[in-house]
């Protein structure tokens, strides 16, 4: 086989032209995401307290203070996090709480900053206790102390650090101390997202990707993804699978709604999980099921069902959570003799298909 013959591979960090090998994931992971807050669909109250906090803060040619966002996964608080340092102009490094296990991995971070630059830390709440009393005075006063040898030989050495942005996410902000809480500037809470809204991210989406997404079938993925962007989006590309695959090229309210069907996703947006954990409760005949128990029934982590599937089960009224453990919400309305819930359009098929 000649030279020019063998499968090249691609190692360059540099994204593909379009149309070659890799382009789908480039346009999935890059070009989806908006490239400014004047794209970034939903989020209102957050998005216009950003821009006058950016602003002011260009205007003084200062840094921006430390940003706190909370709210469920998927509701773009990366995306946003990535905005700030756009619109600041500054470089943007990213890590996560579960990596930040020693005061040392936060030091080499810390470091290598410069003044103005964004610090994004995802999932900040499942840092360490002995990371976070480090970051007390990083981002208080930019400097940090540092342990040099030990026992007789032991010293302490400062750091002073650039004035640097902290912006941390996280889907439970009651697990963070008080006195961590208390040192971020800004505090924004990003909420579910309306059905018009999805149906916007979803339009922009099918632009993106060269879909032919009619606004029936916009309306059909919205009312199924929870009111979340990031679900949606998914959504769009596995109906744009099944359709391809089915010889069509439109998406329509129809096309959308037997994919969905075909993944197993029913008209109230609920999953497979989602069924089971319902079916769980119900065996219980009324009386408050633990978390544990639903975990080890379903096959599933606590911490999945707690941040992914109650919350949307809770707010659509399908679960409650009492101080006893989780029962049927009215929206689920158990039949008495079954123990079934039952919903608007009867009986909810929980261990099978919608």
């Amino acid at each position: 086989m000649a030279a020019s013959d063998k499968p090249q591979k691609i190692t360059s960090p540099r994204p593909t032209e379009p149309g070659t090998t890799g382009d789908d994931e480039r346009i999935s992971d890059e070009q989806i995401r908006p490239q400014s807050l004047s794209e970034f669909i939903g989020q209102k109250s957050v998005v216009n307290n950003l821009s006058v906090f950016l602003g002011a803060a260009r205007g003084r040619k200062e840094p921006l203070d430390h940003v706190l966002f909370s709210g469920m996964p998927g509701l773009g608080k990366t995306t946003l996090a990535g905005l700030i340092a756009g619109e600041m102009g500054v470089d943007f490094r990213a890590t996560s709480g579960p990596v930040l296990e020693k005061a040392k991995d936060l030091v080499g971070l810390l470091t290598e900053l410069e003044e103005g630059d964004v610090l994004f830390i995802d999932e900040v709440h499942r840092i360490s206790r002995v990371v976070e009393e480090y970051l007390y005075s990083a981002m208080e006063d930019f400097q940090i102390d540092i342990m040099i040898d030990s026992g007789p030989n032991a010293r302490s050495m400062r750091i002073h650090l650039p004035h640097f942005t902290l912006v941390a996410a996280t889907t439970r902000e009651g697990n963070l101390t008080g006195p961590f809480r208390a040192r971020f500037g800004i505090q924004e809470k990003v909420e579910p997202y309306r059905d018009e809204e999805i149906v916007e991210v979803l339009l922009r989406s099918a632009r993106i990707f060269g879909l032919d997404l009619q606004s029936d079938g916009a309306k059909t993925l919205a009312s199924r993804c929870r009111g979340t962007p990031r679900i949606a989006n998914r959504y769009l590309r596995r109906v744009r699978d099944f359709v391809q695959m089915d010889g069509g090229s439109i998406i329509d309210a129809t096309a959308a709604s037997d994919a969905l069907d075909r993944l197993g996703v029913d008209s109230d947006g609920l999953d497979s999980l989602d069924r089971k954990i319902l079916a769980t409760v119900a065996r219980a005949g009324g009386q408050p099921v633990g978390i544990k128990t639903i975990a080890v029934s379903v096959g599933e982590e606590e911490r999945t069902i707690e941040d992914v599937h109650e919350p949307h089960l809770i707010r659509t009224g399908f679960l409650e959570k009492t101080a006893r453990g989780r029962v049927l919400g009215p929206r689920a309305g158990a039949d008495g003799a079954t123990g079934t819930p039952m919903t608007d359009q009867g009986t909810l098929d929980l261990e099978g298909s919608p």
